[in-house]
């Protein structure tokens, strides 16, 4: 039987890799999907294409992702493309690494660096 992977050892993602399982959290998506929907989020920072074509292909090989398969893209003249999905160890991950953000959040509140929310 195999051993659980621990999740610390994926922390602290990519930020690349962070907005794929946001992004995949909700449902399948191909690359240029993945990218726009961090944009309809209102993401300044976006990946180029070949950063996020390769964090995809290392998040496959860690078992974060997983290909979904090909089928034509609604927006895109049939072309065919790859759809991605997150694995329950991505889910496990993006959530890790949301609550570590969260942490660091509360600490640069407490610190004075950003405004108290309340």
């Amino acid at each position: 039987m195999d051993k659980p992977l621990p999740i610390d050892r994926f922390l602290p993602l990519r930020p690349v890799e962070f907005h794929v399982l946001l992004s995949l959290a909700t449902g399948e998506r191909h690359g240029y999907g993945i990218i726009r929907d961090a944009e309809e989020r209102g993401e300044r920072t976006l990946p180029d294409v070949g950063t996020l074509y390769r964090a995809l292909r290392r998040m496959e090989d860690q078992g974060l992702i997983g290909t979904a398969g090909r089928r034509p893209a609604r927006d895109a003249d049939d072309e065919r493309r790859i759809y991605y999905r997150i694995t329950p160890l991505g889910l496990s991950v993006a959530r890790a690494e949301a609550a570590r953000m969260q942490s660091l959040m509360r600490a640069a509140r407490a610190g004075g660096l950003l405004q108290s929310t309340n």
